[in-house]
């Protein structure tokens, strides 16, 4: 009997790159090598093209005005850092506020706490029950200094999707910039910065089977414009936002990514949503006391996160090798912590214990569902019959 490969479902910590996606980089590693900032020959050329379709590509993905509204960085969480000094930066001191809210990835909330140690007010809005924000509470937190209001697009742990245009709306009312950290929305539900009134936009490629390395900011150019102090000095590119030599074929492959998934969204969506309803009836129907955490309507269609009685989540995930799945945020699972987005729904610590993340992908199979449902199912109930015994 052939071993069978082990089954990936942790598609919020990152993507596998789309081999169409693959395709589209690979002559930019070798015959295409040239630095776009090289305006004297060819090679710098066709690596400028390239760069610009990219830029190109990911505007239609978000529905920018303009390209040039697209500043390349290396990851969303560069992203987060320059949207949230930057504005801060360039508004105080009329403008010394920021708003955000509890559950942010700690690409948002490690930087307000910076900010909030360097003499800058922060406010950090709660969330209810099923991790949503209430307009009000944003409403009544905004003031005359208020620079920016930074709320999450989709959660990376519970997948809920914020109402961004009433709270966007209401940041606008003070005066105030919004800004969005849409890592884990991006390709998977619609998102037009239009539509919304997002001013700030943060996103990365390898969210969306695209190359780890590259992410970018949207900064909205007109109603209002937004003008940032960089936090990278060195050479001036990217209209002087972010220094550093452009990485071609990381944002070629990141345009291509965006330019996929803006394709397949709709189809994809529903199929996503098709595996998680089978996944969740699996194991309901397998197991008693499953319990989702979250919104069960304003989510990721491929997001399932929820509570298995009975269990520690880091003991069966320990002792499943063979599925990935997760506790939570990649960039925290390390340290061993509790979550503190669940923690933040109110839910009891045996509750925040025993939860895992779920994240299903482009690849995902119903097979690989299946094998999965039962796979968990045999080590929740071994697990709960260890507990009973003792």
């Amino acid at each position: 009997m052939s071993r069978r490969e082990p089954i990936y479902l942790d598609h919020h910590a990152t993507t596998p790159v789309d081999p169409r996606v693959l395709e589209a980089m690979l002559p930019f590693f070798s015959r295409d090598f040239g630095n776009p900032a090289s305006h004297g020959h060819v090679f710098g050329w066709r690596a400028e093209a390239a760069v610009e379709q990219g830029r190109e590509r990911l505007a239609r993905a978000i529905g920018a005005a303009d390209p040039r509204e697209i500043v390349f960085t290396s990851g969303a969480t560069e992203s987060n850092n320059l949207a949230l000094f930057g504005a801060l930066r360039a508004r105080s001191p009329a403008r010394d506020h920021l708003v955000t809210v509890v559950t942010e990835h700690r690409a948002v909330l490690d930087p307000a706490r910076v900010l909030e140690d360097q003499g800058f007010r922060v406010t950090r809005l709660r969330v209810d029950s099923r991790g949503l924000v209430d307009p009000e509470d944003l409403r009544a937190a905004v003031d005359g200094r208020t620079a920016l209001v930074s709320v999450m697009a989709a959660h990376n742990e519970i997948g809920v999707l914020q109402p961004l245009a009433e709270l966007a709306a209401i940041a606008h009312e003070a005066g105030a910039w919004f800004h969005t950290d849409a890592a884990q929305a991006l390709g998977k539900v619609p998102l037009d910065v239009q539509e919304l009134g997002v001013d700030l936009l943060s996103c990365t490629a390898h969210k969306l089977y695209g190359p780890k390395g590259v992410g970018a900011l949207y900064l909205r150019g007109s109603r209002p414009r937004v003008r940032l102090v960089p936090i990278l000095h060195g050479g001036g590119h990217e209209r002087g936002l972010r220094s550093g030599t452009l990485p071609v074929p990381l944002i070629v492959g990141f345009g291509r990514a965006a330019e996929i998934a803006t394709l397949e969204r709709e189809a994809e969506a529903r199929r996503l949503r098709e595996l998680r309803e089978r996944l969740f009836r699996g194991l309901s129907a397998r197991l008693g006391g499953v319990h989702l955490n979250g919104d069960p309507e304003r989510r990721l269609p491929g997001n399932l996160n929820v509570w298995l009685e009975g269990i520690r989540a880091d003991e069966l995930i320990a002792a499943m090798p063979d599925v990935a799945v997760s506790t939570g945020s990649a960039c925290t699972s390390a340290s061993g912590e509790p979550s503190h987005v669940l923690a933040a729904l109110g839910l009891p610590r045996e509750r925040v214990l025993g939860s895992i993340r779920i994240g299903l992908g482009r690849f995902t199979t119903a097979e690989e569902v299946d094998r999965a449902v039962e796979r968990i199912a045999e080590e929740v109930v071994r697990r709960r019959a260890l507990t009973a015994v003792r």
